[in-house]
C-alpha cells in the first residue's frame, strides 16, 4: 500500500489514509457523521465530495464524487478510518466483502476503571433498549455479537483509573463495543449515553482496517494513528 501525499488543506477537508483506484480511506473526525441525517448537518461523505472536486486528494481526477459510498458507520463521536468505495460498477464486490464480514476491524479505546482480565472475548447479544430509542442494551433476545478485547495499559489520571484497550469486532452491531463495555463494568472515557459525558470526547478510535481487496486481489492494511486526545491519556501509545 503506498500513502497518499497530501497538501493542506482547509478545515473542512477530510486527511486521506490510503487511495487506489476503487477505493479512498478517510480519517473521520469526532463531531462528525458519515452519512446525512435529514439535519442538513455537513457529513463526511460531502467533505469528501467537496475535497475531490476541488482536486485535493490524489488521483481522484477520474472520480465521480456522486458515486461515492462509505462502506463503515461510525458514530458521530468515533474517531478513524471510514472505507469509501469509488465506483458503482466495483460497488457490489465490496457490498459482498461486508456482507461475508471480510474486513478485521481494530480499535483503541480508553474505559474508566481497571478490567479484571488482560484479554477477554465479550458476546452477550445486544438490543434495542425498549426504555430508550437512542441506547441498545444487552438482551437474552437481542442479536449475537462478539467482541474480542485485550488490555494495553492502565494508569492511574486526575484520581481515577483508566485503561487502554485494543478492541476487534466479529460483529458489527449498533454501539458494539460501548454496550458491551458499559455492561462489564468498563463505559468509555466520554460516553455520555453508556456512562457519563467528559469534556475530552469520547474515547474510541477505529485504528486498523485489514482485508483482502476484492478487486485486486491484494491484501491491504490501513492504520489511522491514535488522536493527540488518547496520547496525553496514554504517552506510551
Amino acid at each position: 500500500m503506498r500513502a497518499i501525499e497530501m497538501a493542506s488543506m482547509p478545515n473542512t477537508s477530510p486527511d486521506i489514509l490510503f487511495v487506489n483506484d476503487t477505493l479512498v480511506a478517510v480519517d473521520k473526525p469526532a463531531g462528525i457523521i458519515v452519512h446525512g441525517d435529514g439535519t442538513g448537518a455537513l457529513t463526511l461523505t460531502d467533505m469528501l465530495r467537496e475535497a475531490i472536486l476541488a482536486g485535493k486528494v490524489g488521483r481522484c481526477d477520474e472520480t465521480n464524487p456522486d458515486e461515492l459510498q462509505a462502506l463503515q458507520r461510525l458514530d458521530r463521536d468515533t474517531t478513524g478510518i471510514v472505507l469509501f468505495s469509488r465506483c458503482k460498477s466495483t460497488q457490489p464486490l465490496y457490498d459482498r466483502l461486508i456482507a461475508e464480514h471480510g474486513f478485521e476491524k481494530r480499535y483503541l479505546a480508553i474505559a474508566r476503571g481497571r478490567a479484571r482480565w488482560t484479554e477477554q472475548t465479550l458476546d452477550a447479544p445486544i438490543g434495542r433498549d425498549r426504555h430508550d430509542a437512542r441506547r441498545m442494551r444487552v438482551s437474552r433476545t437481542g442479536k449475537p455479537a462478539r467482541t474480542h478485547v485485550r488490555v494495553l495499559d492502565t494508569r492511574h489520571v486526575d484520581g481515577e483509573w483508566l485503561t487502554l484497550l485494543d478492541v476487534s469486532l466479529e460483529t458489527g452491531r449498533k454501539h458494539q463495543i460501548r454496550v458491551h463495555l458499559a455492561h462489564e463494568g468498563l463505559p468509555l472515557l466520554g460516553d455520555a449515553l453508556y456512562g457519563k459525558p467528559d469534556p475530552r470526547g469520547l474515547m474510541l478510535h477505529a485504528h486498523e482496517l485489514a482485508f483482502t481487496d476484492p478487486v485486486t486481489g491484494k491484501p491491504l492494511r490501513i492504520v489511522s494513528p491514535a488522536p493527540d486526545r488518547m496520547c496525553k491519556l496514554f504517552p506510551r501509545m
